[in-house]
């Protein structure tokens, strides 16, 4: 092994390395300990078709760092890891490929042949985010990884579907539902994402069938009138009093249809009459429900026109709807239109434009679930953090719907139900029966379709610990204690595992929500392809360490809100991991011989500890205290501020330039005594830091004397904790304020641009405790203000008149200008600034006295000259001001 650290910081070097050490040495496993409490976070499943993104490396890192502090403290600390099968993701994929490679389709090949390429495709390419995941430091326990359709959660999927399904909770039925064309299935309503579209508004009348004027109706969706079965009025609508009852014509189609009231239509929106459409919205299915409405479909699965729509039938909706409308306009049923902003739902996936289509399909009755889950998390069972989410949370659950959970694919947990093909009974069990109940018949087929991937993901807190089995990691680590998420999937997942949970286990799945926001791109921007801003993780890790970029990304987050990804922020971060490497390399170089063996080290007895060793170790038990309390309240940020001001500022340029002297030492023992402290002020600043950049902390401290009895790796040492330090008050009063006064003397120096090399003398002004206080530090302020001579008086009396001064709180700082300045060098600078100034302003004026120029000249270039030419006549007269107090200088 090498003695020091490489000469200069290269993740690149190590960080592979050592986390192929951590993982083969079974470091990041949960051995079930009923002497420590658990802690236990499940890792939201990323698609097994994903690419690791920014939003999962922030993601990881919030998830990381809390296990890692978790784990230093003493926990059992369970990270565990798995993959979702992301039923249409995955299934658009693998028929892509197929497609590409085989020029077929699915349906060409078959239900079981598809599964087959599905399961390869995932064995191919469904590890690939796992090793991308291990780029970033993520402890978690591989030996637990499950999968959302492995065996133990495709039998938990079973088991909870059919105890829904047995208490009337989960139910097959005609209703409307959201349809993707291109996808091929249906959709929940969180599947739905609403984007607003410029569109049109026509107003179309309806005639009387009586041969009456009729009724005119406006719609967005014309395409849809071929499935109209009534118009609604307002029953307090007085323009269309004696309409109600009667009946209108389709156009051109020639259908009649009624006239109802109901308090659905808004007499102050529109013509305050309405087209009911069953098949089409979802208010116009209520209404045609409580009227008893006939329900007809006039757009199919792929979103062409059915037989219904007579000449149209065939046709794409929109095509449909260009010659439909031109035909009304024809037949002289158009009166009017009019642009607007139409709402408009799309996949999620793909984003085509959804279609409501009348299905039959299966669905979890919601308001039973919903109820306790609302109760738990106003009861704080369950903490939203930011607590702000939980009006998200409460908004969704209090409005929710029944949930349609069946989705017209084959990839994904087949719905466990069976029809008899003698008679047609629906047998839901986790086997296919061998006889029917009813008629006694042996033939069965299985539901064609699969549930919704996040009816399985809403098992994970508990599926994966073993349910519906009671298992000792169920017993032992259920309920969790943080989910880490983004606010983008309250609805989608955080609300189902809960209600799914507290059903199933009778108690919520985590006690807190860690929320977080997006990654943005340094202009505000949601990163996306098609904007091409997207940064891939793996790249920057490759260029500045994974270290870096957890550190960059859990410095600049705030619980809930996003942030935006800049380059500098990262710069920095990997500056910092630079400024601590240098220092460790610093101390390891102190703490051992040519030789490579430690030097000796001064034992608790022997150590003599000197008041910048007390500065330092007050100075980090205050540190510890606060960045313990700070990741108690998941403020990540402010304690990787905290970190990053500890090491930088108090160590790297503060205490190893105090204590240099003492390890340059003759004194033997005073020599065992600095490099004890640095010693032990380094290893508790490396593992407070070490959640946040474990790389770069576990390298350096392989470097270390290892103590006694003490684990193999710094990942699986203990946190640190704060120590009585009330002894060293007076001893930090000393230190902070030599530390300003020398801050004072470097500006001083800075106004000047004196060399921080140059030797002064300095007085200082001060009586009673700050006299005192500065006097005790008089060894510091002369050793790094470069002070030789350090006069302490009570007043300015018989002290040098012509100084540059500094105001500390009861004390002044004053250093003789003659200290400061050469003033033969200074007058030669100043001349040669003069006569260069001279000659700006003489050859500027004589532009602007230059008519031709003047003339041609844009305004814009002439005011810039004139601009030029008062700054130079206003630098020269700064000059012409110094030089006649230099030259009386020179004179004496």
């Amino acid at each position: 092994m090498e003695n020091n650290l490489a000469k200069n910081y290269d993740p690149r070097q190590f960080e592979d390395r050592i986390y192929e050490k951590w993982e083969s040495s079974g470091a990041f496993r949960a051995e079930i300990d009923h002497g420590k409490k658990p802690f236990t976070v499940v890792m939201p499943p990323p698609n097994i078709t994903g690419q690791l993104h920014m939003g999962h490396a922030l993601d990881q890192s919030l998830q990381d760092v809390l296990i890692r502090f978790k784990r230093m403290q003493g926990y059992c600390a369970l990270w565990l890891p798995g993959t979702d099968h992301a039923s249409i993701a995955t299934e658009v994929k693998v028929a892509d490929k197929l497609r590409e490679e085989e020029g077929k389709t699915k349906d060409e090949i078959g239900r079981e042949e598809f599964l087959k390429r599905a399961w390869a495709w995932k064995e191919q390419y469904g590890g690939r985010i796992d090793l991308q995941i291990r780029k970033l430091g993520s402890s978690c326990d591989w030996s637990r990884e499950r999968f959302t359709m492995d065996e133990g959660c495709n039998e938990a999927v079973k088991e909870h579907f059919i105890r829904l399904y047995k208490k009337g909770l989960i139910y097959k039925g005609s209703r409307l539902i959201n349809w993707c064309p291109v996808c091929g299935s249906a959709l929940s309503d969180i599947e739905v994402e609403h984007v607003d579209h410029q569109g049109k508004y026509w107003y179309f009348r309806y005639p009387g069938a009586d041969g009456s004027e009729g009724i005119v109706v406006a719609t967005s969706r014309p395409e849809t009138m071929f499935a109209d079965v009534a118009v609604a009025v307002h029953p307090s609508d007085e323009r269309y009093k004696d309409l109600i009852g009667k009946k209108v014509l389709l156009p051109i189609v020639g259908r009649e249809i009624p006239v109802i009231a109901d308090e659905y239509p808004d007499p102050e929106k529109g013509t305050g009459a309405v087209k009911i459409t069953p098949s089409a919205d979802p208010n116009d299915f209520e209404v045609g429900q409580r009227h008893d409405l006939p329900i007809l479909q006039c757009i199919d699965e792929k979103a062409r026109m059915t037989e219904e729509c007579g000449k149209y039938a065939g046709m794409d909706r929109y095509e449909c709807r260009k010659a439909w409308v031109a035909d009304l306009e024809a037949g002289g049923y158009l009166v009017k239109t009019e642009d607007m902003v139409i709402p408009a739902g799309e996949c999620y996936r793909c984003h085509t434009v959804v279609e409501p289509m009348i299905s039959e399909q299966w669905f979890v009755k919601m308001k039973p679930l919903a109820e306790p889950a609302i109760k738990a998390v106003r009861e704080a069972e369950t903490k939203f953090v930011p607590e702000r989410f939980d009006k998200t949370y409460f908004h969704w659950m209090e409005d929710i719907k029944d949930w349609c959970i069946s989705r017209q694919l084959w990839w994904g947990h087949r719905i466990p139900a069976y029809y008899c093909a003698g008679c047609g009974e629906m047998i839901v069990a986790k086997e296919m029966p061998s006889k029917c109940p009813k008629c006694g018949c042996a033939e069965f087929t299985q539901d064609e379709d699969v549930l919704d991937t996040w009816f399985s993901s809403a098992l994970w807190p508990f599926s994966t610990l073993g349910w519906p089995e009671d298992t000792e990691d169920l017993r032992y680590f259920y309920p969790t204690n943080v989910l880490v998420t983004g606010y983008d999937i309250i609805f989608f997942w955080v609300a189902r595992m809960i209600f799914s949970a507290i059903e199933e286990m009778g108690k919520t799945p985590y006690e807190y929500v860690l929320i977080h926001g997006l990654v943005r791109d340094a202009q505000g921007r949601k990163m996306s392809k098609s904007l091409g801003n997207g940064i891939d993780p793996l790249e920057v890790i490759d260029k500045y360490g994974a270290d870096a970029l957890r550190f960059m990304l859990l410095n600049n987050i705030s619980p809930g809100s996003d942030m935006r990804f800049q380059t500098e922020k990262l710069e920095a971060a990997r500056n910092f991991a630079n400024k601590l490497w240098n220092a460790s390399r610093f101390t390891i170089m102190n703490l051992k011989a040519e030789d490579g063996s430690f030097l000796d080290i001064a034992t608790d007895e022997e150590l003599r500890m000197t008041p910048e060793d007390r500065w330092m170790k007050a100075t980090i038990s205050e540190a510890v205290a606060d960045i313990t309390g700070n990741m108690e309240k998941f403020e990540f940020a402010l304690a990787a501020q905290k970190i990053n001001d500890l090491i930088w500022s108090n160590f790297c340029d503060w205490y190893i330039e105090l204590v240099k002297p003492r390890l340059w030492s003759d004194d033997e023992a005073v020599k065992a005594s600095a490099r004890r402290c640095l010693l032990d002020f380094l290893r508790t600043m490396l593992k407070l830091l070490h959640p946040f950049m474990p790389f770069i902390t576990e390298e350096i401290w392989g470097f270390l004397p290892k103590e006694e009895g003490a684990p193999r790796f710094l990942m699986l040492d203990s946190w640190p904790e704060a120590e009585d330090v009330s002894g060293c008050a007076g001893d930090v009063e000393v230190l902070e304020l030599s530390m300003d006064i020398i801050r004072s003397i470097r500006n001083i120096r800075a106004q000047v641009e004196a060399a921080p090399s140059k030797k002064i003398r300095a007085a200082i002004v001060a009586s009673g405790s700050a006299a005192e206080t500065a006097k005790a530090g008089e060894s510091y302020i002369k050793n790094l203000a470069n002070v030789t001579e350090l006069t302490f008086a009570q007043t300015r009396e018989g002290l040098p008149a012509d100084v540059l001064s500094a105001a500390l709180p009861g004390i002044e700082i004053l250093v003789p200008m003659d200290e400061l300045v050469d003033y033969e060098a200074e007058y030669a600078r100043l001349t040669k600034e003069r006569d260069r100034l001279a000659g700006e302003v003489e050859r500027t004026e004589g532009k602007l006295a230059n008519e031709a120029f003047v003339a041609k000249a844009p305004e814009r270039v002439i005011n810039n000259e004139r601009e030029k030419l008062a700054n130079y006549r206003d630098m020269l007269e700064k000059i012409l001001a110094q030089l006649p107090s230099i030259e009386a200088k020179l004179r004496r």
